[in-house]
């Protein structure tokens, strides 16, 4: 223990020092501690270490190290207040005979605040999260022999271990299961049996009564309920509280205030820990795409850790940059679910780490494997027998098949598995494609995004003007290329006079093929028909008597006719966008749903077959137009692979926000209405043709 002649709240490094600073008394902290002394001193030898000057914390002696036997484990504190504690620490135990084991200077640990023996001395409980680092554990294991089991701290008021999480004698375990990350909590449930565990409230984790000294039988503590007394007892232990409240202001108490000098050696061999770590590579425009910060924030908030090997930082606007990072896990299980959401990012794993794909045979007709690879969007290539395939067929939420005999992996849907298949599963030898010179859009979540490349201060109809002569000019040039672009209009396109504009694209060969469900195709020939749109006279904006029977009339007429083609073959269907897709050969696929009327003959109500269906006409699309439809819109994007271009058309930003937001530079988001914007660009393609002819 150490005297706390020095003891104040200097500084805020925990959230318990918040409003604290130079509010506890030091009086009345001298004489806790010395209650706290004589109250172990009568169950055990107590030593003292001589307390130095701007060393507030270091009557917190269970931050010094971790000692083990004759082996003491020196702390590397994380934070700059209390690194002076490291040198007075390491004499002290120096000179006692203790051979000292030093971390490097870069990774945070600190001691037994968070890392406790069970009682047994069978395995040490190492937590990470906040003080310590993940990549210490292996050396601990390693240095004092031990099997250590690594736990994830995730609430910011439990800092370390011991605050939360008290090992007591007989196999029983004190704690807080809140403070803990789902995976650690399994941990410690397959660890510690059901009858020994006692978990306890939030009321008596606050008090800190998991941060307890724990000598025999006796346990000391600051304060606990009478409910968690009566547990305690109930189990043969025997409380004694002491009040410990002025080092609670600085986030301490019992167990805080000592470090445990006569912890046994393990009686046998058994060093090891579930620790697994990765090198991963990331390359790109890394700072100001925002692209490091996300893969550093996705490893933490995933249960890893990471150490930076080398970072290269671009010279120029232009330059990409490129780092080297090692991502460790608690677990291979952990680990490879971060490496794969990094390798969506674009991360690769370093050469010396390449490993082939593990393929498991899908052992029931669709139905994969349960660690199944997920695609996304992005080209994917797959590692077999030392080779890299790529991936055909990419899409979303699929996955990813291997031929070992043709040399071959596609994408395929769950559905579409068949019994034996060659399933991709985990992450290792997996790579995705993307393009390194990208800059991608910075918060998402903000609806500002979808104009992210304009200027500052122009007005938003402005900037719809703006991202109309973009979209202009790139449908112009895929028209004048021979390219294909693909609508994916919702009814509200009619709803909005913007039904003509739709048609005028089809004519003049702006879209080569369309995508919809039912309400499109019926309210554009309700207005071909009749004027009208779910009974609406769109000239005049008012009801027309009888109205609401007119989408039903149009629907009953097509039907009578057979189908869209014949009623244009028959002359009934004369005007309309599918009146121009038939005149001009532009294929269209309109998907059923339960709330649909008739439907139209054209619809397919197997909602599988027009999943295929929409998926064959997607295929080689330069650009895809959504149109205000956002569940047509949203199905269309998961069959999409990268490197198309998108733009999404809604007057709702939540919805522009949902569909461009695919994690792709490729999305343009347009939160207007659609008929303006119909109107708007097909003025624009006017003006650009006429300046072409002139």
């Amino acid at each position: 223990m150490c005297p706390p002649d020095q003891y104040d709240v200097d500084y805020v490094i925990n959230p318990w020092m918040e409003g604290n600073v130079h509010k506890p008394s030091r009086e009345t902290a001298a004489g806790q501690w010395r209650a706290l002394y004589e109250i172990l001193s009568k169950e055990a030898e107590v030593e003292s270490i001589t307390p130095k000057p701007g060393l507030p914390d270091m009557v917190f002696t269970a931050n010094a190290g971790l000692a083990v036997g004759r082996k003491f484990v020196l702390s590397r504190f994380l934070h700059r207040e209390r690194q002076g504690e490291e040198e007075p620490f390491k004499k002290y135990f120096s000179k006692s005979g203790f051979e000292v084991f030093e971390l490097p200077p870069d990774l945070p640990f600190e001691g037994a605040g968070d890392a406790l023996l069970d009682r047994q001395g069978t395995c040490l409980w190492a937590g990470y999260g906040f003080r310590s680092e993940l990549d210490s554990h292996p050396l601990l294991a390693r240095w004092l022999n031990l099997d250590v089991i690594s736990l994830r701290l995730i609430d910011p008021r439990f800092y370390h271990l011991d605050t939360c999480f008290c090992p007591l004698e007989g196999g029983w375990l004190l704690y807080y299961p809140q403070a803990f990350d789902a995976y650690s909590n399994r941990l410690i449930e397959e660890r510690v049996p059901s009858d020994k565990r006692i978990a306890v409230s939030e009321a008596d984790a606050v008090r800190f009564a998991c941060n307890a000294v724990n000598i025999g039988r006796r346990i000391v503590v600051n304060q606990v309920s009478p409910e968690l007394r009566g547990r305690l007892e109930s189990a043969g232990f025997e409380v004694t509280e002491t009040p410990l409240n002025e080092f609670l202001k600085s986030g301490g108490g019992a167990k805080c205030l000592t470090l445990r000098l006569t912890e046994p050696e393990p009686p046998r061999s058994h060093a090891g820990t579930m620790v697994q770590s990765r090198d991963l590579k990331l390359e790109g425009h890394l700072l100001d795409s925002g692209l490091l910060e996300r893969a550093l924030e996705l490893t933490v908030q995933s249960g890893g850790s990471f150490q930076v090997l080398h970072f290269r930082l671009g010279k120029q606007r232009q330059s990409t940059s490129s780092a080297e990072i090692k991502v460790s896990a608690p677990s291979e299980q952990v680990l490879d679910k971060i490496v794969g959401q990094m390798i969506e990012l674009g991360a690769v794993v370093g050469p010396r780490e390449e490993k082939d794909a593990e393929l498991k045979a899908s052992d029931q007709a669709g139905v994969a494997p349960d660690d199944f690879l997920a695609t996304t969007i992005y080209p994917t290539e797959i590692r077999v027998r030392g080779e890299w395939l790529r991936v055909s067929g990419q899409r979303m939420d699929g996955v990813v098949v291997v031929e070992e005999d043709r040399k071959a992996a596609r994408c395929t849907l769950l559905r579409d598995l068949q019994l034996g298949d060659l399933v991709v599963t985990g992450s290792r030898g997996v790579r995705m494609v993307r393009k390194p010179e990208m800059r991608e859009v910075r918060g998402r979540s903000e609806v500002d995004h979808e104009f992210s490349f304009m200027g500052a201060g122009v007005s938003s109809e402005r900037r719809v003007e703006l991202l109309v002569n973009q979209i202009s000019w790139e449908m112009e040039q895929i028209r004048a290329q021979g390219g294909k672009i693909v609508v994916v209009p919702g009814p509200v396109v009619i709803h909005t006079g913007g039904g003509e504009h739709l048609a005028w694209l089809v004519r003049e060969g702006y879209v080569q093929a369309l995508l919809g469900g039912n309400a499109i195709g019926v309210h554009d020939i309700e207005q071909a028909l009749m004027g009208t749109s779910l009974g609406v006279d769109l000239r005049l904006g008012t009801s027309v008597e009888g109205g609401h029977r007119h989408h039903l009339k149009a629907i009953n007429t097509i039907r009578g006719c057979g189908s869209i083609a014949k009623a244009v073959e028959k002359s009934v269907l004369e005007s309309g966008i599918f009146f121009e897709c038939v005149r001009h050969g532009v294929p269209f696929v309109l998907a059923g749903s339960i709330r649909d009327d008739g439907p139209l003959p054209e619809t397919q109500m197997d909602l599988l077959k027009a999943q295929q269906e929409y998926a064959q006409l997607l295929e080689r699309a330069d650009l895809i137009l959504m149109l205000s439809s956002m569940l047509h819109s949203i199905g269309v994007g998961n069959m999409t692979p990268a490197g198309v271009r998108l733009v999404c058309v809604d007057i709702n930003p939540a919805v522009v926000t949902k569909l461009s937001d695919r994690g792709s530079v490729e999305s343009v988001g347009v939160v207007t209405d659609v008929g303006l914007f119909l109107n708007l660009l097909t003025q624009r393609l006017r003006e650009l043709r006429q300046k072409e002819q002139a």
